[in-house]
């Protein structure tokens, strides 16, 4: 363990998120989604939940100031909702570490798959509410 670091980042996770670059992204996914399917680089997270994710996360990772929407989560498929607790627990954590972040874009589910494919890496989580995917977009990481 190191001092001021979350206990909930693996070696793993801490190692990946170091090694991404400007506007490279990591999906926090629900246990629901296809992680292995998509993409080669997943870890495992299980029995994690998003909003904790988020803020061991956070303190540590540069949301990317230079696009409209550094955040990214799933629209509802037709006939579906979504449930608004699941994205208000996740702004939580984001307006306490990154206060100012633009509202968290909602895009088509097959979008969504698409992003997926090209992502850093997949974080499969043990998130189990419905469409609590989120995709972060890692910015330039300020030297003071």
């Amino acid at each position: 363990m190191l001092k001021g670091i979350s206990p909930l980042l693996s070696p793993e996770l801490l190692a990946e998120l170091c090694r991404m670059g400007h506007g490279d992204e990591v999906i926090l996914a629900d246990a629901h989604f296809p992680g292995h399917t998509f993409n080669d680089n997943v870890i495992r997270a299980d029995g994690l939940r998003i909003p904790e994710l988020l803020h061991a996360i956070l303190p540590l990772f540069e949301l990317d100031s230079y696009v409209d929407a550094p955040l990214a989560m799933m629209a509802a498929v037709k006939g579906d909702t979504l449930d608004p607790s699941v994205e208000q627990s996740y702004r939580v954590p984001v307006d306490k570490h990154a206060p100012g972040t633009a509202a968290i874009e909602r895009i088509d589910r097959f979008d969504f798959y698409d992003r997926a494919k090209d992502a850093y890496l997949v974080v499969m989580t043990g998130e189990t509410a419905k469409y609590g995917n989120i995709i972060l977009k890692k910015g330039v990481t300020p030297i003071d």
